[in-house]
């Protein structure tokens, strides 16, 4: 999910050095959006990892 959300960033920065408002304006929302999916299920996925399992 990271790989995606950097994918779109980049897509954006060119986008954006290009002249494409709307298109990089788009794209930096969904590698936004992608980044904090991806930082929500990493910080569930340490807190699942360290209970303690019996």
């Amino acid at each position: 999910m990271l790989y995606y959300a950097v994918v779109f960033f980049v897509i954006a920065l060119i986008a954006g050095v290009l002249g494409f408002g709307g298109i990089a304006g788009a794209a930096a929302g969904i590698a936004k959006i992608l980044f904090f999916v991806f930082l929500i299920l990493f910080v569930v996925s340490l807190i699942m990892g360290r209970r303690v399992k019996v």
